[in-house]
């Protein structure tokens, strides 16, 4: 639910999604579901030399089982809620938290982000 929230909010905005199979695709996004499904519009491949047969797709669904990273605009990326948000989510198991922006890209389990957050929070 962290991310399905968080995505929700996201609505509108510009981002790139990339697939597994290693095509990166820049829209707005329209809409994201619980399954992490997303829907872009007024997209544009990133590579077009690479996937020259993308060019003429503008709206597109991609399923979020295919999703590798999601890169989100910088100005999107409020770093005091996902603390927050992720100290909730970390007492409740282990999960595989991702999140890409243009200049970040980290993959942690729960328990290295609950020690990097405790460890930020025992400075403070």
């Amino acid at each position: 639910m962290l991310f399905f929230s968080y995505f929700k909010d996201l609505v509108g905005r510009e981002v790139t999604v990339e697939l597994k199979n290693d095509l990166a695709i820049r829209g707005t996004l329209h809409s994201v579901d619980q399954y992490l499904n997303i829907k872009l519009e007024n997209t544009r491949v990133v590579d077009q030399d690479k996937y020259p047969h993308m060019l003429s797709v503008r709206n597109c669904f991609i399923r979020g089982s295919v999703v590798r990273y999601v890169q989100l605009p910088p100005e999107g990326v409020d770093i005091d809620l996902l603390h927050d948000a992720t100290r909730r989510e970390a007492r409740g198991g282990c999960w595989m938290f991702v999140l890409a922006t243009s200049s970040l890209k980290l993959k942690l389990t729960s328990i290295e982000w609950s020690k990097l957050l405790l460890g930020s929070c025992m400075t403070m």
